[in-house]
């Protein structure tokens, strides 16, 4: 049995529509979906090569034969998922170099005295706002800086893991 009391009640509950009463016009509200951020990988090179026995092994051979196979897997990884990659080596110029075509993975190579991790610390503090970025490297103060940006932190191990689960996704 209802009473007055019920009515007003029910009255007061919140609903997703909101009555303008005067002017007998009615909004809804609804849900804005955002576009999705994009998303970046972001790779400390020779924390991942020294991490890895078979780029190790090759890093012995020749620093270039460990460099190239890293980023051809990294490549592969960019292509089955979407995921773009950026992956950052210790280098020796006067300046910061870079290498890439528009759809490979980038490439960059610190200069002398800056280090691969502060390009990545750089990159995280600049994009991890605009971007979902997920950094790799052995390195937990690495690791620890660019979460405190906002990115996220994976091990050696966990992106080959990574690498391994957009290889099955892909074919």
């Amino acid at each position: 049995m209802e009473t007055e009391d019920d009515d007003e009640e029910e009255e007061r509950l919140p609903t997703d529509r909101f009555e303008l009463k005067k002017s007998s016009l009615y909004m809804t509200s609804s849900i804005v979906m955002m576009p999705k951020r994009a998303r970046y990988l972001l790779v400390d090179g020779h924390s991942v090569i020294f991490a890895w026995p078979e780029l190790r092994k090759l890093h012995a051979r020749r620093s270039a034969l460990a460099r190239e196979a890293l980023v051809k897997w990294l490549r592969d990884y960019q292509d089955w998922t979407g995921v773009r990659v950026v992956v950052v080596f210790d280098g020796k110029g006067r300046k910061i170099e870079t290498t890439s075509d528009p759809a490979e993975v980038q490439v960059y190579y610190s200069r002398t005295g800056q280090t691969a991790d502060a390009i990545i610390e750089r990159l995280a503090s600049k994009y991890a706002k605009r971007f979902e970025l997920l950094v790799a490297t052995s390195d937990s103060m690495e690791g620890e800086t660019v979460e405190a940006c906002g990115a996220e932190w994976i091990s050696p191990d966990a992106l080959r893991g990574l690498l391994a689960s957009g290889r099955r996704a892909g074919t």
